[in-house]
């Protein structure tokens, strides 16, 4: 008996401990699991029609110039149309540099800074970046050279490392029909040879060969085999001839129009001009490339134009524009294009224009509206 009862006590004290325990855990858990989350602060997600927004840019042509007194470019037209889809407003405000544009954004002085911006993994670490409305690279442009007048840079010219080539490869092949024509002609009593000697008869045979080069021949060989030598010389001659106008003619016009620097390979040992805080200016760093940093693009110009510079290293589109516009016959962009980038919007991070800028991208390129910005700056008719 006495153990029944104790029996009866522990299952008793076991049913009311888990009666309070399923009470207990009813009310707190059910409060625990709605707790909210430790978030950031609310913010507005979309911007309101007519809020006036705080755009920061810098002078980067054909992206952004002074058109009289407003700013005209592609990248204010990309601007423009953003704005109307989005019915906002903007003001805007011009900084010299790309450092001084992000600055502006960092700090929170400008909503967004739309101009040339390449999209980088460093600067994405501090700001956000819409979806690329743009596909550049770095690219080289070297100033065009002298056509050179002188009689001094017309010696220089002709006399090129090519030119000599084809002048030893023409004496090394005209000693073979000199020999047979010299080995056939001494030993016929009616050739042409009247010293049948080694010397000075292979001098003789020589001076016809060069003498047929340029058609000027006074004599031809008696014998058969010699006549027949003689007719494939002729048409050898011919190709020579052909071979070495062409030749010269290649050397005077390259090394009149063309500089030492034709790719991203021939620029070390240059001193090379560029943009402090670009893109170019990290890659020739990169590259050990020795380089002269200047703040606006209009500046690295007059150092190669002066002769202070070999060449400027900066965005495809600017240079390839300032070759067909300000500086057409005075510089030339050479290679092709190299450390290919995208450009961007930049935000400060977490901006809310971000979703919505990039949704209004998507808009003006499905509609058609990029397509004709392109065409208006970026392609010549």
């Amino acid at each position: 008996m006495q153990k029944k009862y104790w029996s009866w006590i522990a299952i008793g004290l076991t049913v009311v401990l888990s009666l309070v325990l399923t009470i207990y855990f009813s009310v707190q858990l059910p409060a625990f699991a709605q707790k909210p989350a430790n978030t950031a602060p609310n913010v507005t997600t979309e911007v309101k029609p007519n809020q006036t927004l705080r755009v920061v840019t810098r002078v980067l042509k054909p992206f952004v110039f002074e058109d009289g007194k407003e700013l005209a470019g592609f990248s204010i037209d990309i601007l423009r149309n953003i704005a109307t889809e989005l019915g906002i407003k903007y003001t805007l405000s011009v900084q010299p540099s790309v450092n001084g544009m992000l600055e502006q954004v960092k700090t929170n002085q400008a909503d967004l800074g739309i101009a040339a911006v390449s999209i980088t993994k460093e600067r994405d670490k501090d700001f956000d970046f819409s979806y690329p409305f743009f596909q550049g690279g770095l690219q080289i442009l070297v100033p065009m050279k002298n056509s050179g007048n002188s009689l001094f840079s017309m010696v220089a010219n002709f006399f090129s490392v090519g030119l000599f080539q084809v002048i030893g490869l023409i004496l090394l092949v005209s000693l073979i029909p000199v020999h047979i024509v010299w080995w056939v002609e001494s030993r016929d009593e009616g050739g042409m040879l009247e010293n049948k000697s080694y010397f000075p008869g292979i001098f003789t045979v020589f001076w016809w060969v060069l003498a047929t080069l340029a058609t000027q021949a006074e004599q031809m060989p008696r014998t058969w085999i010699g006549r027949v030598v003689a007719i494939f010389w002729m048409f050898t001659a011919v190709v020579f001839v052909a071979y070495f106008t062409a030749t010269v003619t290649t050397s005077l016009t390259v090394q009149q129009l063309q500089g030492s620097i034709q790719s991203e390979s021939d620029l070390p040992g240059k001193n090379i001009a560029t943009i402090a805080g670009s893109t170019s200016a990290n890659y020739l760093r990169k590259n050990n490339i020795q380089s002269t940093e200047v703040d606006r693009i209009e500046a690295a110009y007059d150092l190669i134009l002066n002769g202070q510079a070999d060449a400027v290293v900066f965005d495809a589109p600017v240079l390839l524009y300032y070759a067909s516009h300000e500086g057409k016959g005075k510089v030339q962009v050479v290679g092709g294009v190299f450390e290919n980038e995208n450009y961007g919007i930049v935000f400060p991070p977490n901006s809310p224009l971000r979703r919505q800028v990039n949704n209004t991208l998507l808009t003006l390129l499905e509609n058609g509206t990029y397509k004709d910005l392109y065409k208006k700056w970026f392609v010549r008719n």
